[in-house]
């Protein structure tokens, strides 16, 4: 019911009026009413492949919407300035909107509204589906059949998260993943080798962790995030949990593999060898502090955040992918860049053009450099400015190395809830106690409560 009273709404009311979802999510945001491309598709309009229909003709002035937030400003200037200065006809103006939840309520609230929409727009990841559902975002599969441009030089992973109902409804821009990083230094003075699957975790949990005469630990082998379960979330995928089943109203999260895997990870907590951070506002800078102090030899984090580790940290800061299992995927996380769909040709045009530049390899490089998001482009490491970044900053070696392996995140109207749900059990489990099986059973049985709602 809740789902379907944020369709009524996000149709009637006007720009502010609609409330918009968090950016870890992916519920809350399919307020956006396709009442317009609907009926241009009723009509069976094959839409122009034709270069000159998507070229720039007349001097025109565009807005960017984005979230980089103030220790990016430099970057975004240089880049958008860089940008007006290469031609005589587009003119870019970037704006600030917020965080993702942020661009996602004014995006929704525009689109109802019919007015106010910038030309181009970043959008967090788990919006694309409920965006290209909804109408919102143009279809970009005829201005990339039209101007020649490569799409396939993106991750596998990272294009298909773009990507709606086969149609290409966005471009991969900042993307970031799960990764684990390590001290390099502590590491090799104590003889760990990180581990690359799931069975070889117990044994580097034992050994990389550091415990006083009196059994507390003094470091930790790796910190374990409970705010976002998007960090422990492919322990449970490449183990072939369905955390959503295929009837769409139902989990796998009291399987027996599942409850296995939450089993280990209390058992790890229990040890010492790790602990759980909870839920609460300060986890992850705790969690940081413990990093960068050198009581945790590794923690599970996203890969935006590798500039900041690096210039906080007096060792030389590791990536590793993930431990997987029977596969090694990880998830696509970051965002993406869209046209809305309800602005006019010669303003989605000028978009185009400027979305072309923004993904480009050498401004893609500039972006990698500039925030600590990863590189996209898989013909990077071709270039001078690829060898470059990589003798620079050696450790993305292990996300270039595994690009396809990042996958689209779990799309489902009920996502935000299961993941409250899932988060809150998990925390509750792990750090106040109790049996695996009951609590997993118990949690299940509210999922499928959640999913079966919507």
């Amino acid at each position: 019911m809740k789902k379907k009273m944020a369709l009524i709404l996000a149709a009637s009311l006007m720009a502010g009026a609609v409330a918009g979802c968090s950016g870890g999510g992916s519920t809350g945001s399919a307020a956006v009413g396709g009442a317009d491309t609907a009926a241009s598709e009723a009509e069976g309009e094959a839409a122009s492949t034709d270069p000159a229909d998507y070229e720039v003709t007349e001097p025109i002035t565009i807005t960017w919407w984005h979230a980089l937030e103030e220790q990016y400003a430099g970057t975004v200037d240089q880049i958008v300035n860089d940008f007006n200065n290469s031609q005589d006809l587009i003119t870019v103006k970037a704006e600030y909107v917020g965080s993702y939840s942020d661009v996602n309520e004014a995006l929704v609230a525009a689109h109802a509204a019919g007015s106010g929409l910038p030309a181009i727009t970043v959008a967090n990841t788990p919006y694309v589906a409920e965006y290209g559902a909804g109408g919102l975002t143009e279809d970009l599969t005829p201005y990339i059949e039209a101007t020649g441009y490569d799409v396939e030089d993106f991750g596998d992973g990272m294009i298909e998260a773009a990507q709606y109902e086969g149609k290409q409804v966005s471009l991969p821009f900042l993307i970031s993943t799960q990764i684990m990083f390590y001290n390099k230094d502590m590491a090799d003075e104590m003889g760990i080798t990180i581990p690359t699957t799931w069975e070889e975790m117990d044994t580097f949990m034992q050994e990389a962790t550091v415990k006083a005469s009196d059994g507390t630990t003094q470091t930790y082998a790796t910190i374990i995030p409970g705010w976002d379960q998007w960090y422990f979330e492919t322990f449970y995928l490449n183990q072939g949990v369905k955390i959503i089943n295929d009837d769409q109203v139902t989990t796998d999260l009291n399987s027996d593999t599942a409850v296995a895997i939450a089993a280990k990870m209390k058992e790890w907590c229990d040890n010492g060898y790790t602990y759980w951070t909870g839920t609460a506002d300060d986890a992850s800078s705790n969690m940081r502090n413990n990093f960068i102090s050198g009581k945790a030899l590794s923690v599970i984090h996203t890969t935006s955040l590798y500039n900041t580790y690096v210039d906080q940290c007096d060792f030389e800061v590791g990536m590793a992918w993930l431990p997987g299992a029977e596969t090694k995927n990880q998830e696509i996380g970051g965002c993406v860049l869209l046209i809305p769909s309800k602005n006019d040709q010669a303003t989605k045009n000028a978009a185009w053009q400027f979305m072309q530049y923004l993904c480009s390899k050498d401004v893609n490089m500039k972006w990698a450099e500039g925030t600590g998001y990863m590189p996209t482009r898989k013909s990077v490491l071709e270039t001078e400015e690829g060898q470059a970044f990589l003798e620079q900053k050696p450790a993305f070696q292990a996300i270039f190395d595994n690009l396809d392996l990042i996958k689209p995140r779990i799309q489902h109207p009920g996502w935000n809830q299961l993941t409250t749900i899932w988060k809150n059990s998990m925390a509750e489990l792990i750090i106040e106690g109790g049996d695996v099986k009951e609590a997993m059973d118990e949690m299940a049985m509210e999922i499928d409560d959640a999913l079966g709602d919507i």
